[in-house]
């Protein structure tokens, strides 16, 4: 009997894993593993989620209002703005309006997971660039581009590794591509990076036919169940993206929740000052174990890459957060076996889990 059959390609991929929330034997544990925002949610966002909508009425299709403050924020053009279901939705609708069979899509080694996805569901080839030190090198991402290249992905600050690429290698980068090839910047964790180096993509973004800048309210803004994103471009990329997006893609709640949110930039500061306080804490302990064979790469990002390079594996550690009720993300597919990626949590679980580690290691409290 003949049943529908997936382009060949399809077979290939392997669905997007979370991060975990319950241990091996089902027990719900802090969840470490999904860099998301220890501190919630704006008090102004829980008030916009609170009030009442009809749900028979479809969302504004267009986030006009959601745009316009976007824009006031940032300083930028409302209508060279693109809201999507995440920014995830929109990253993917950027790849496919531009890349197809036969088509190459580059990203660094060690990248966010979804990018491989996005080039393999429209039957374009993911190319992995050699990084440096864990994370993106522009010179290795340059001598990766061939013919065949059609978009580049960059995560700056980096997932899963933290590392952030300065304003001029960005530049540097840019540059180096044919005017052809889309440069999408994808900075969901740019609200924890200093807030001077906030604006540079925007103003390559604005000046330039083939740089995309995508942003999230997932991290900082703790907005992850609204499932909320943007995009800035040129005219002709918001275009592009607008005509593949879906429609009314972002709800009622989404809209009003990022709305709000933006309103409160003061919970934005706290929350980078709160990263910044504990990433520090956290990476100062890790460093103390360093003749244990533990180390940490140096993020801007609200999570830590911890590498395992002695007797203390990854997979013990992991097993000893996990009983110290703490779920961390451990990496083997993509490449990182000897690798746990921790987000920074509050303030209690960075003790927790220099504790939990330090435990491991031997060393007294």
């Amino acid at each position: 009997m003949s049943r529908p059959e997936p382009k060949p390609w399809i077979a290939a991929i392997h669905a997007y894993v979370p991060g975990k929330s319950k241990s091996a034997s089902g027990k719900p544990l802090v969840k470490l593993s999904a860099n998301e925002n220890p501190l919630g949610a704006s008090p102004a966002a829980f008030a916009a989620l609170a009030e009442t909508h009809n749900p028979a009425d479809y969302p504004d299709p267009d986030a006009r209002a959601l745009r316009e403050k976007i824009a006031e924020v940032h300083g930028l053009n409302p209508d060279r703005i693109v809201c999507g279901t995440g920014s995830g939705e929109l990253l993917h609708c950027a790849v496919q309006a531009l890349a197809g069979p036969g088509d190459e899509v580059l990203m660094s080694r060690y990248s966010f997971s979804l990018y491989p996805l996005l080039a393999q569901k429209i039957g374009a080839t993911p190319v992995f660039a050699a990084p440096e030190g864990f994370g993106a090198s522009v010179d290795n991402l340059l001598a990766a581009v061939t013919e065949r290249t059609r978009v580049v992905l960059l995560d700056n600050p980096n997932n899963p590794v933290g590392t952030f690429l300065p304003p001029a290698e960005v530049a540097r980068l840019h540059t180096g591509l044919p005017s052809d090839v889309l440069l999408v910047i994808d900075e969901a964790y740019a609200e924890y990076v200093d807030p001077a180096f906030q604006t540079q993509a925007f103003a390559l973004a604005a000046t330039h036919e083939n740089v995309l800048v995508s942003r999230t309210f997932s991290k900082a803004y703790g907005l992850a169940a609204e499932r909320v994103g943007w995009v800035t471009g040129s005219a002709h990329l918001i275009d592009l993206v607008n005509r593949m997006r879906g429609a009314f893609n972002v709800s009622v709640s989404g809209q009003k929740a990022a709305l709000a949110a933006l309103g409160d930039q003061d919970f934005v500061a706290r929350s980078r000052n709160h990263n910044a306080r504990e990433r520090q804490r956290l990476a100062e302990a890790i460093a103390m174990l360093g003749n244990h064979g533990i180390s940490a790469s140096p993020s801007e990002a609200n999570f830590l890459l911890v590498h395992f390079e002695g007797t203390v594996t990854a997979a013990a550690a992991l097993e000893a957060l996990s009983d110290a009720g703490y779920a961390v993300r451990h990496l083997p597919s993509q490449g990182l076996p000897n690798s746990l990626r921790i987000t920074i949590g509050t303030a209690q679980a960075t003790t927790d889990v220099i504790a939990t580690l330090r435990k491991l290691c031997g060393v007294a409290a």
